[in-house]
């Protein structure tokens, strides 16, 4: 992530909200304070557990430029009043599209098919608080039998690249089709989705004239199935289905599936920071080839803390040697020898 992250770009769009060193104890860097956001989005931590975090991590202390003989990691309340500012001035959907364009000036480039589909992010449903209420911007909705209570993160995906280039959050009870304009980009030839975006035709005609409708369409009338109309979703499906690679990576590998704030400018604005880091990690091939990133991207997506990580990482570098046994020339020669 060192070598695919426009850190350059991302400071210039932060440095005019960031405070200005005058007197007083100086500000903590703005690059530095950027890279302790986006860990703290990428392994899903609280303000507290990523502090908590820069002290037991050495890998992390390495990616975030904090030595500990000189200076101490900013503490959890520095990190909230950062999260704050982002939230304040509304730069999260900046730094997702400022991401998108440094990618694409990379040579990862927007192809004109969009994929377009929500997910639910569930929020707490208890009413053990002051105001003894739920969150009154989050809603609920019915999806088959099951009701949830939450938030939807709905997103345009590029069908080819799998880059998100949009995002939108809004309570869950809004309809899927209800932000279709606001996920496309205008100059799609083909647009895929399933059947909450049927009959938005004219929709999609207005937004980008030359799209192709190619959202699924109904095949069950009452008790009569369409087994042809039934064929065509599934060849779409072959296409559509690259979102829920995206939903995948959002919900299992960066562990975004419950919300940790509430009201919907906050979780947005947390919403757009890991879009940013799924579009990155995914075009990390394309950016940064051969710059040796495995083994910082096997360390983000264990889902397990960074100490784990790290130690996981190290017990399986190292040669299994029984005890009161001694390995043989060939065995150690082998293992010096293994990448």
């Amino acid at each position: 992530m060192e070598q695919v992250v426009p850190w350059g770009e991302l400071c210039a769009l932060v440095a005019p909200h960031y405070p200005q060193p005058g007197k007083g104890r100086r500000p903590v860097g703005v690059e530095r304070m950027l890279r302790i956001y986006f860990l703290q989005q990428w392994f899903n931590l609280s303000d507290p557990a990523v502090e908590e975090a820069l002290y037991d991590s050495a890998v992390m202390r390495q990616f975030v430029g904090i030595d500990l003989g000189s200076e101490p990691a900013p503490d959890e309340t520095t990190v909230c009043k950062f999260r704050h500012l982002l939230e304040e001035h509304q730069l999260g959907e900046q730094i997702l599209g400022q991401v998108n364009l440094h990618l694409e000036a990379k040579g990862v480039r927007i192809t004109r098919g969009t994929i377009v589909d929500a997910t639910i992010l569930h929020a707490p449903t208890s009413t053990k608080n002051r105001e003894q209420q739920r969150d009154p911007e989050m809603h609920q909705t019915k999806k088959g039998q099951q009701w949830y209570f939450g938030m939807k993160a709905q997103v345009g995906v590029d069908s080819k690249t799998k880059i998100i280039y949009t995002a939108v959050a809004t309570a869950a009870n809004v309809a899927d089709s209800a932000v279709l304009p606001d996920l496309l980009h205008g100059v799609e030839t083909r647009v895929w989705g399933d059947q909450a975006y049927r009959g938005q035709t004219e929709v999609i005609r207005e937004c980008a004239p030359q799209a192709q409708d190619c959202t699924h369409r109904r095949y069950r009338y009452k008790d009569h199935i369409d087994e042809a109309e039934r064929a065509k979703n599934r060849s779409k499906s072959t296409v559509r289905s690259k979102v829920e690679h995206v939903f995948a990576v959002m919900k299992l590998k960066f562990g975004f599936v419950k919300l940790r704030f509430r009201g919907l400018k906050k979780n947005a604005t947390q919403l757009f920071a890991v879009c940013a880091g799924e579009s990155v990690l995914g075009a990390e091939k394309t950016v940064a080839p051969g710059t040796g990133l495995a083994r910082e991207r096997r360390l983000l997506i264990t889902g397990a803390p960074p100490k784990q990580a790290e130690d996981r990482e190290k017990t399986e570098s190292e040669p299994l040697q029984r005890p009161g046994r001694t390995l043989t020339t060939s065995e150690t020669r082998a293992y010096s020898e293994f990448p």
